[in-house]
């Protein structure tokens, strides 16, 4: 598959991003050998290489089959009236939460929520679990055979950046993107701008579906330097 680059509207001109198919990533790969071979002849000095948080994990092994997980009737409660974000409407996935945040937390949260529901406010729960919450992947939409693997987030992020980044002499950024116009920096080698990174990515160019692009190339063309490195 020939890469095709995006240009993604509110992106500086001159600010590429080039979407790059790898084959399906295996728990145990060598991360600096597939993001090598898949980004050679397209990434080039200076160049920023993001790679989708899910890929890292999956080849740390830090995923859970779904079936290995009792949801609590806590979870199996919260999880029948959340709204659409895949890690608190499946049971499995929120329960996971509970396990690291513990139940009386994720209650209060639930209180906070509908309380501040009932002021024409949203998203409270997330709010005040964010960071826990953010840390799991639910389990739609990840690709076989992953499709019922609750996917964590990964280890050590700023460390896996920079050893990928040393090896292949472009910078690194490992990102949480999704649909819904979000992208986080979860780890970043030097001298890079985390906030410019996920401006540049606020469009999801890795792909939510099954496009198998979880490398994404952002490459500078245009005159002066790189709005993406660091100040």
């Amino acid at each position: 598959m020939i890469p095709v680059a995006v240009r993604e509207p509110g992106i500086p001109d001159g600010l590429i991003a080039i979407p790059v198919r790898t084959r399906l990533i295996a728990p145990g790969d060598d991360l600096t050998v597939l993001v090598g071979e898949s980004v050679r002849g397209i990434a080039r000095p200076g160049d920023v290489v993001a790679v989708a948080e899910t890929a890292v994990a999956i080849a740390q092994s830090r995923f859970i089959p779904a079936e290995y997980i009792r949801p609590s009737r806590l979870a199996l409660a919260l999880s029948r009236r959340a709204g659409a974000l895949a890690t608190i409407n499946q049971p499995e996935s929120l329960q996971l939460v509970i396990d690291d945040v513990g139940a009386a937390n994720v209650v209060r949260a639930a209180i906070a929520h509908v309380l501040a529901a009932l002021r024409g406010k949203r998203g409270v729960f997330y709010e005040i679990l964010g960071e826990a919450i953010a840390a799991i992947d639910g389990y739609t939409g990840t690709l076989p055979p992953y499709e019922r693997a609750i996917v964590l987030g990964p280890a050590e992020p700023d460390r896996v950046a920079s050893e990928l980044a040393a090896a292949l002499g472009v910078h690194v950024a490992i990102i949480d993107a999704n649909d819904l116009h979000r992208a986080k920096t979860l780890g970043a080698s030097p001298q890079l701008d985390r906030g410019a990174v996920e401006r540049a990515l606020l469009g999801n160019p890795h792909g939510n579906g099954d496009e198998q692009t979880p490398l994404v190339v952002l490459t500078w063309r245009g005159d002066g330097p790189s709005p993406l490195a660091a100040p």
